[in-house]
């Protein structure tokens, strides 16, 4: 079939023969669909631009548009039908977007989007169209912004790496979280250092070069882990190179070489170092078909003049999903726009603030936001941060990222976990001359915890069922001092204080004058 005449097949003017038909039904669906959640598609357009991690995605959808035209010439034969189960499909991406937007959890409504779009395929052209064109629906999934969830893991991740190349070149060094101390100085393996750029991009191409290289899965697979992996160690490299120049040259020098050679041009360099340790292994020829076996038309068939029921069937799940999240979460809204002022711990004062440097946690959109710093009769100093929420949406969640003891866009950075105290969790945070350790609880309904996982959860449930939606977080902080450790002050603070649940109610009580 040529060129032209596969164009034809696409494009003939004939409205009512299958291919043009089809193709009209899923345009149209996915106009309406993009048109319908354009918040979640204007947010993900957002993070693309304004994100390094994820500028690549900008060039999946024109990536899969490509591997969509490799395969039409096999594609085109088959005869696009409706296909009632991808109904289901699709409407369990409408229940990851609900479940998403109950919990405030983005990651689900933007892959919920990229979901319905996918499952609107099968639906509206058929299960054998979907067969067939498996891996460009699947390859779209990389427009998701997804992987700074590892970014903590990546930073001890690179920072072991570190010591160990460290050790190997004989370079005395110790580490303390994601902080390493050597001769020439102290250095974080901060977040833009943990290497998540180098991850998420490489898994992209690398999920496309073992599609369009291979023909084996077992070579596929292994390739996949061997790129991945490369990318790891590389950054750890990377890493270890900026320390061990430190020791050699000085850090100004050190600092200013990795800025101009380590980057893009760096993945680039291991990008292009991985495609020649793998070429021998290729096994796919430029004249070997994309599809494995010849696609098969499915049994489940209605007659083609039907692809607008399928149009109506799945904007109408698409608008009863939005409207049941809409209406229960209504429900649960009450308002805290009453005065509330912190509360008295018995045997502890508040005074006037005092802190080698300043700490100021983050959480947007709070309806309330207090900070007070108490002391005790024998010279113990907490601080106490306060965040009331009436209810939680996208922009103002008591759990997200960025939110709570300390803001990445500080000068304050993570440094490990510490004991975890009843209800709660603790981390030690640094900041330039000064250490801190913050204790945070997270309330909903009485209930404290330390989980964002679990306060995600119990945010879903009382929005989806309509129940009270109110959180209040709670940090208790207090700076390392020689003459006063912050762990016992915490301690101290935190058994004169009682249960943090009744605290937190009593503040959402005030909060609503009760």
């Amino acid at each position: 079939m040529t060129t032209l005449s596969l164009r034809n097949r696409f494009t003939g003017t004939d409205w009512r023969q299958p291919w043009p038909q089809g193709l009209a039904m899923l345009a149209l669906g996915w106009a309406l669909i993009l048109g319908l959640f354009h918040r979640d598609l204007g947010d993900m357009a957002a993070i693309w631009w304004g994100s390094s991690t994820f500028t690549h995605c900008l060039f999946i959808p024109f990536i899969a548009g490509w591997l969509v035209w490799q395969r039409a010439r096999e594609v085109a034969p088959l005869t696009p039908r409706l296909w009632w189960p991808g109904l289901a499909l699709f409407a369990g991406a409408t229940l990851l977007w609900v479940l998403g937007e109950a919990a405030g959890i983005a990651l689900f409504r933007h892959a919920a989007l990229v979901l319905m779009l996918q499952s609107s395929v099968a639906l509206i052209l058929g299960r054998a169209v979907a067969q067939a064109l498996l891996f460009p629906l699947f390859y779209l999934s990389f427009v998701i912004p997804f992987g700074e969830e590892f970014v903590p893991l990546l930073q001890t991740i690179t920072a072991k790496l570190c010591m160990a190349f460290l050790g190997v070149v004989g370079i005395p060094a110790h580490i303390e979280g994601v902080f390493i101390t050597t001769p020439a100085g102290l250095f974080e393996v901060a977040e833009a250092c943990s290497g998540v750029k180098f991850l998420v991009a490489m898994a992209a191409y690398a999920t496309l070069a073992a599609n369009v290289c291979f023909r084996s899965w077992p070579r596929r697979i292994a390739f996949l882990v061997f790129a991945v992996s490369s990318s790891i160690l590389a950054n750890g490299i990377r890493a270890f190179g900026t320390i061990w120049m430190s020791e050699k040259t000085g850090i100004e020098f050190a600092a200013s070489f990795d800025h101009v050679v380590y980057g893009w041009f760096f993945f680039g360099a291991v990008m292009a170092i991985v495609m020649a340790a793998a070429w021998k292994f290729f096994d796919r020829s430029i004249d070997d078909p994309w599809l494995n076996a010849p696609a098969k038309d499915s049994a489940l068939l209605v007659r083609a003049g039907s692809h607008k029921s399928g149009l109506i069937a799945l904007i109408a799940v698409a608008l009863a999903g939005m409207a049941w999240q809409a209406g229960m979460a209504a429900i649960g809204r009450k308002p805290v726009d009453h005065l509330v002022t912190m509360p008295d711990v018995p045997g502890w004062t508040r005074v006037e603030p005092e802190a080698r440097y300043p700490w100021n946690p983050r959480f947007d959109g709070a309806d309330h936001r207090l900070t007070a710093q108490y002391r005790n009769p024998v010279g113990q100093r907490v601080d106490m941060v306060v965040a009331i929420y009436g209810w939680q949406e996208e922009g103002r969640e008591v759990v997200g990222y960025g939110q709570g003891a300390f803001d990445p866009n500080s000068e304050w950075s993570w440094t490990r976990a510490t004991d975890t105290p009843e209800g709660g969790k603790a981390d030690l945070i640094f900041a330039p001359g000064a250490e801190r350790e913050v204790a945070s609880f997270y309330v909903m309904n009485g209930n404290a915890t330390g989980s964002g996982t679990r306060v995600k959860l119990q945010t879903l449930v009382a929005r989806l069922t309509g129940q009270d939606q109110a959180a209040v977080g709670i940090l208790v902080s207090a700076e390392n001092r020689p003459d006063f450790p912050s762990r016992p002050a915490i301690d101290a603070f935190l058994k004169s204080a009682g249960p943090i649940g009744p605290v937190a109610d009593k503040l959402i009580a005030s909060a609503r004058g009760q």
